[in-house]
């Protein structure tokens, strides 16, 4: 038994240096073809234009990194994303659809709301810039009408109102007096407002199931029985026959009035 074990272990120390001298000779292969790295530095600018080109590197780098803070400030994205975890709060599937199903559907229906708009923005804005037929700037203002006459489309006159006296000096005339940073949180909170009407309106029918199922319970006097474990199972029935996911989607792109 000594013996074999002896065996076994030289063995494993043979198969341990040869694997070794493998990977070591490929690695020196890898190193003799050449490998790029990337380095990052800082210099002393000898141009203006250098220290340009830096600054819309990192204004770049700071777009990239609030971008999804801006898809949902700017689009359809809030009030879709908070109707339906409203919609798989009020049906109490807990985690069903998961989360990640919710938000990815919620940025797909996004993307198709925003379509008119963003066709619009790569038209007048986008394939001009690339081009080299109007200037960044010029691009860039270009892009804000679209999306400025979208929030205008969905934003409610009390909150814009509000707005307006918390950031204005003097009352605006028309939408062309209303700046974008006033404009962004007025649409945020008409979209908060819609999104938690229409999660109400959703709440109502699985609401009642429950007020059913919670009085039959008690009086067959199953008090200690959750309701909840009960109603789930119609609630989804009733969901499926009234052809839920048709309804919900449908309500929510047509309270856009874009389609």
């Amino acid at each position: 038994m000594k013996r074999s074990s002896l065996y076994s272990t030289a063995f494993l120390i043979c198969l341990i240096l040869v694997v070794g001298n493998i990977c070591i000779g490929t690695t020196s292969e890898v190193y003799a073809a050449g490998l790029p790295t990337v380095t990052l530095g800082i210099e002393d600018a000898q141009t203006p234009q250098q220290v340009s080109t830096a600054l819309r590197v990192l204004f770049v780098l700071t777009i990239l990194s609030v971008t999804p803070s801006i898809i949902l400030m700017t689009t359809c994205y809030t009030r879709i994303v908070i109707v339906l975890g409203f919609l798989r709060q009020a049906m109490g599937t807990q985690n069903m659809p998961p989360t990640q199903i919710i938000l990815g559907l919620s940025l797909f229906l996004s993307f198709f709301i925003m379509s008119p708009t963003l066709n619009e923005i790569n038209e007048k804005s986008l394939q001009p810039f690339m081009a080299e037929q109007i200037s960044q700037n010029e691009a860039l203002d270009r892009a804000l009408i679209p999306m400025r006459d979208f929030m205008f489309s969905q934003v409610r006159e009390s909150e814009l109102r509000l707005l307006a006296e918390l950031t204005m000096d003097a009352e605006p005339i028309d939408e062309q007096d209303i700046p974008t940073m006033t404009l962004i949180p007025a649409f945020m909170l008409s979209e908060l407002k819609r999104a938690f009407q229409m999660g109400f309106m959703i709440y109502i029918p699985f609401l009642v199931i429950d007020m059913i199922v919670a009085s039959i319970l008690m009086s067959m006097g199953m008090m200690m029985l959750p309701p909840v474990i009960i109603s789930m199972p119609f609630k989804l029935l009733l969901f499926v026959l009234v052809d839920g996911w048709n309804l919900i989607v449908g309500s929510l792109v047509k309270s856009f009035g874009v389609y």
